[in-house]
């Protein structure tokens, strides 16, 4: 539908556009000069014929110029492209730029150019910049760093990333390394670097630049970072772990006081056995200030924000290798009827406030294949998405928002925020279960927090006129 809407308006375009004969120019034996080139786009309406300077894969182009007639091929990054001839003229051409055509890989003698071909000695070489499909990131292995930890940053289109600017304006040139297939990239944080400026990470590269969602040194939307400054505070009932089960980062990383998944203490009886948990660490809950998540976040993460642009996020150092046993499971209040993997609290309902989630790194959730798992000697950050909670999937609560999840929070009898690792079998189908086995690794936790991860669209343009 897209491309006929193309061609009906291409068509009307030539004719306003052919402005002479084709033989005004000298016909097929005339030379070839292109002046200007203009993307096309017929759901901007403001600018649906604009001048540019470099193109995208996928949008077509308008050449404008002339002799053009008898053109018989386009080659651009020395990829042969199709035009459509029948809405030619002497002074403009229309071609689509393929999504085959190569970008990175092209070879630097072709790299950038539009080649326009009569015959071998009438053809026409014109630098002009390709660029693949915008680049994105969507997910950071590091959001709150320490001055000196490398930071992995995924997406798409990343290639050759150049520059790294940070949410404080800092900015990294030097130490960057980037995939040749523009999934990822990473960078080394400088000891100039503002850590306490929260926002978005951005990145520039061969295909432009990309902004990361704003959750970029951000713990302002925070749940516990298990110190005694106010930031969280942790609930102490028989069922719980308290704060004299808390260690000392063993990374010396300058993460203060964290809190193990298994404590010594449970460890050194022997670990957690098969279809055993371990106890909960849990945050203050009712009447503590840090647990009415409505009365502090809406500042940061405004209350109609859909619930899949909000995201909980952890940070985790689990040295040794993790598989075949043992999941962690969060709930958003203390109403856990059952623990673990498929259990009542991580589905959705629509009779009781059903607020958790279940995270098992060394399984894929998608096939129910296994991997081993691990940081190696590093903290790392991981993300979960609201829509993995209970009442708040995708499918079932398309339309559920920030101000759900808090007021959900506040009505439950308990809104104390829950953290506890459970041992008990997995049984992802009929095909694939785990069965559990004793647990007994050192796997540390730290900076529970609520984030935002929108994504960010990075406009190829600065003159804030485009509207689609």
């Amino acid at each position: 539908m897209k491309t006929m809407r193309y061609m009906l308006c291409l068509a009307v375009i030539a004719l306003g556009l052919a402005g002479c004969k084709d033989d005004d120019n000298g016909g097929s034996g005339a030379t070839m000069k292109i002046d200007k080139v203009f993307l096309e786009n017929i759901d901007d309406d403001v600018n649906k014929d604009r001048e540019v300077e470099f193109a995208r894969l996928g949008q077509l182009l308008r050449l404008q110029g002339s002799g053009f007639t008898g053109l018989k091929k386009i080659y651009i990054n020395g990829y042969e492209t199709y035009f459509n001839n029948a809405l030619m003229t002497d002074n403009n051409v229309w071609v689509q730029l393929n999504s085959k055509t190569p970008v990175d890989k092209a070879d630097e003698s072709v790299r950038n150019t539009i080649v326009l071909y009569k015959s071998d000695a009438n053809r026409l070489v014109y630098s002009f910049t390709i660029r693949a499909a915008a680049p994105s990131i969507t997910e950071c292995d590091n959001t709150l760093p320490k001055a000196g930890e490398t930071v992995t940053v995924y997406g798409a289109n990343l290639q050759e990333t150049t520059k790294v600017t940070l949410p404080d304006g800092t900015e990294v040139t030097s130490g960057i390394e980037s995939d040749e297939e523009g999934k990822w990239f990473t960078f080394q944080v400088p000891a100039s670097a503002n850590l306490s400026v929260a926002g978005c990470l951005t990145s520039e590269g061969a295909n432009g630049t990309a902004k990361s969602p704003e959750f970029f040194n951000d713990f302002r939307c925070y749940v516990i970072d298990f110190e005694e400054n106010g930031k969280g505070e942790l609930g102490s009932w028989s069922a719980t772990y308290s704060a004299d089960d808390l260690v000392d980062d063993p990374l010396n990383s300058g993460r203060g006081k964290v809190a193990m998944l298994v404590p010594e203490v449970k460890l050194s009886a022997g670990g957690v056995d098969a279809g055993g948990e371990a106890l909960m660490w849990a945050t203050a809950g009712n009447d503590n200030a840090n647990d009415d998540w409505t009365s502090r976040m809406y500042s940061y993460i405004p209350e109609t924000t859909p619930a899949a642009n909000v995201g909980l996020q952890f940070d985790v150092y689990c040295p040794e290798p993790w598989d075949l046993t043992g999941q962690l499971e969060f709930s958003l209040q203390n109403n856990l009827s059952g623990k673990g993997w498929g259990s009542a609290g991580t589905k959705f309902s629509t009779q009781y406030l059903n607020t958790a989630t279940v995270w098992v790194p060394w399984m894929n959730e998608e096939d129910g294949s296994h991997a081993a798992w691990t940081t190696g000697q590093r903290w790392v950050t991981v993300t979960i998405p609201m829509t993995k909670f209970g009442n708040y999937n995708a499918t079932d609560a398309p339309d559920a928002t920030f101000r759900q999840i808090c007021e959900d929070r506040n009505a439950g009898s308990y809104r104390n925020f829950l953290m506890v690792f459970v041992n008990s079998d997995i049984e992802f189908s009929d095909a694939i279960t785990y069965k559990s086995s004793t647990f007994n690794q050192r796997i540390y936790v730290d900076n529970i927090r609520v984030v935002s991860i929108a994504p960010q669209a990075v406009s190829d343009f600065n003159d804030e006129v485009t509207e689609e």
